[in-house]
């Protein structure tokens, strides 16, 4: 089995699936920090796609793209726990 198999008939379902079964936990999260989460996995689950296909396309510059998209889904987590813990002492 080579590399490109094995990403394509492994790699990828799991991550179709997982994806799945996290945007389920996102609609039905029974509290926003649920939901925060499930976003926060989300958008990894969409980096670990940028990345199957970056190795399979053979273009390094994807790479790049997951890494912004890293940086702004941190910075979206940190953005909604910031507004939970005003909210809170509100």
């Amino acid at each position: 089995m080579t590399l490109d198999n094995f990403l394509y008939y492994i790699i990828l379902p799991v991550l179709a699936l997982s994806t799945l079964l996290v945007f389920i936990r996102f609609i039905i999260g029974p509290t926003i920090s649920d939901r925060i989460v499930a976003l926060d996995l989300l958008i990894t689950t969409g980096i670990g796609v940028i990345a199957v296909y970056s190795i399979l396309s053979g273009q390094p510059t994807f790479l790049d793209i997951g890494l912004i998209f890293g940086l702004i889904g941190f910075l979206g987590t940190v953005a909604y726990s910031s507004y939970l813990e005003k909210r809170k002492k509100k």
